[in-house]
This record gives structure tokens, sequence and C-alpha cells, in this order.
């Protein structure tokens, strides 16, 4: 297959992450693939990942020179399916992917991303494009969010890791990380007011930036844990961190599927998580102690944290080894990348040019 990834997003975020993997994953599989995108990070590293990245400026929703551009790299290109994100990637590559007859899918990363509005519908029904989410959770709640939008009309295939194979640890004081952007949403603050009420002796690893940085530093401060939290901002290695640590937070008010919680299981981490959006379709059954009620308090939090800190070394190890297993068995990118390659290769020929 020729395939094309589509990404008009201004700021890096779970859905480049996921399209660099697949994609690299696809190529290795025969498949080419070229990627466009608006901002130069992205572009970068797609040119890593997959020898092709080029960056585009979108313009306007409709823009005839942006339309006119994708059609000829689509020609150039003979790319047989286009997938795109939202709202600007759907206005320019997408119509110039339905006036050439390629089909076209757009990923959904949150149940409410597209609003209902007359313009979106329109799209829809001018490009027919069939729909993709990473979980149950969210492909459910988009269906009740559009509802000209049909269950049949959606594919899920959940986000993708590759779990580590280096030997698990038990540090002494127990290391936690946290690895999320660092705005209201992600619950960082509570997160702060717990580890303020926790004796037992531990360190935290924050990754990230975000709007809320210079309020969560001033909030830990005023807590007197300065001297327990590391403050590590944006980190282009998070994987080495995640690997010295033992425990993996996040305690988001809403989520779709996290990449971070994925990422923290495949590299071996015990998950203590809220549940919300699709956490728990990727939580093993024997593994959902450590998930709390989506309306957990700081009190709540510190209790199941300090639980965790005081686990004997071997009885964490296991945990953490169970939670690895689990990204192998449940969300291996092998494993969803072919399930990806035979929805896109059934879309592609039911949806003839």
């Amino acid at each position: 297959m020729n395939i094309a990834f589509v990404n008009a997003t201004r700021k890096w975020g779970g859905v480049k992450s996921w399209t660099l993997a697949f994609a690299e994953r696809l190529c290795s599989f025969g498949h080419d693939v070229h990627i466009y995108g608006r901002q130069p990070a992205f572009v970068e590293a797609a040119v890593k990942a997959v020898g092709h990245g080029r960056q585009v400026s979108f313009g306007a929703d409709l823009n005839p020179r942006a339309i006119a551009f994708f059609m000829s790299e689509f020609r150039r290109h003979a790319t047989d399916i286009v997938c795109v994100n939202v709202g600007k990637d759907l206005a320019t590559a997408g119509i110039a992917a339905r006036i050439m007859g390629i089909p076209v899918i757009q990923r959904i990363g949150l149940p409410e991303d597209i609003p209902y509005r007359l313009k979106t519908r329109l799209l829809h029904r001018l490009i027919r494009p069939a729909f993709l989410c990473p979980c149950r959770f969210i492909a459910e709640g988009f269906t009740r969010s559009l509802p000209y939008i049909t269950p049949e009309d959606v594919h899920t295939v959940l986000n993708g890791k590759t779990a580590t194979d280096h030997t698990l640890v038990a540090h002494a004081p127990r290391r936690l990380i946290a690895t999320q952007q660092l705005n209201p949403d992600k619950g960082h603050d509570t997160l702060l007011r717990a580890l303020a009420r926790i004796v037992t002796p531990f360190e935290c690893h924050i990754v990230g930036t975000g709007s809320a940085e210079t309020r969560l530093k001033e909030l830990a401060a005023s807590l007197g844990i300065a001297d327990r939290v590391v403050w590590h901002g944006f980190r282009p290695d998070v994987a080495s961190l995640l690997e010295q640590s033992d425990i993996f937070l996040l305690a988001s008010h809403s989520e779709g599927l996290p990449n971070t919680l994925l990422e923290g299981m495949a590299t071996g981490l015990l998950p203590l998580s809220r549940d919300v959006g699709g956490v728990g379709e990727v939580i093993p059954a024997d593994l959902t102690r450590w998930m709390l009620p989506r309306d957990a308090d700081d009190e709540a939090f510190a209790a199941r944290i300090e639980e965790a800190l005081n686990l004997p070394a071997p009885d964490l190890l296991r945990l953490r080894e169970r939670a690895r297993e689990a990204s192998r068995q449940t969300f291996d990118l092998t494993t969803c990348t072919r399930e990806l390659e035979t929805w896109l290769q059934h879309i592609i020929d039911t949806r003839h040019k």
C-alpha cells in the first residue's frame, strides 16, 4: 500500500506519536508511507522514521492551493489511502483525496474531537471517510457526539507500544514518575497534594511542560515537597527516565487513551491511575486495585501511593512485570499495526476509486 498521513496541528501530542510509531512499523512491513505536517519537529521526526516528511502550509479550510498541492503529491506517489486527523486535514488533504477517488481515514483522538457543525457534516457527507479510534471509549463517545455517524463507520485499533526487555529493578527509595503535559486537566495538583501526605520516602520525577508549570512548582514548594520532586521539563529521552522508575502516576481528569500510561506499562512500571477514558480497557483485572475512581481526591491517591511504596521489592517487581506482560498481550505495536494494516486494505478494497 501507498499510505499518506496528514497532520496540521501545531503542537506535539499523542496523535503525532501514534502517527510516527505506526507509520514506521507499516514501512517495516513493506508499505510506502509519506507524512505531511505543519510542525517542523514532527516533519523532521517523520524523515527519520519513514524517510519522508514534508512540511505544509495548510492555509484556510478548503484552500485551493493546499488542495492542489495534495492532489499533486497523491498523484506523484500513487497514494492508495489517506489518513487525516481533524479539521484542516480533512478540509484540504481530505478534499484532494475525494476528488481523486482515494479513500480517506479520519483518526479520532477524543470523543468530542469533532464538534457537531453544519460544515463538518457537509465535509463528512462529501468525503465519506471511515473513522479510526484508539479505544472503545472514544468510539462510543464519538458516535454519540455526531449522531449521523453509525458504529459501522468506526473501527477501533488500540495505540500500540513495544514492551522493553530490560531487567526490572526496585529502587530505594521508590521512584514515581508522571509524564503528562503540565496542563490543568492532567491533575498534577492532586498528585502533589497526595505526595505531601506521604511519610514513606520517595522520589517523584515529573516530565513535561505546559501552562500550569509555574503554578505547580509553586504548589510543590508551598507543600514542603520541593526537595522530593524533580522537574525535568521537556525530555527527548523519556524512555530512559521510565526505565529508571518504579511506579507510573496518572491523575488526569479526562483522557482518551493516554499514550503516557501505555508507555509506562510497556516499560514495566506499576500503573497507578484514575479510571478515565480508555484506561480500563488496557489495565488487566489483576491490576485494577491500582486504578482509582474518576473522582478520587488527593487523600485517596495518597493512600494508594503509600501502599505501593511499601510493597516488598519482590511483590512490586511481580506487579511491574505483570504490567509489562499485559502490554505485550493487549497493545503490542506489531500486533496493533497488523490489525490496522488489515483494516486499511479492507477500506481500499471496498471503497474503490
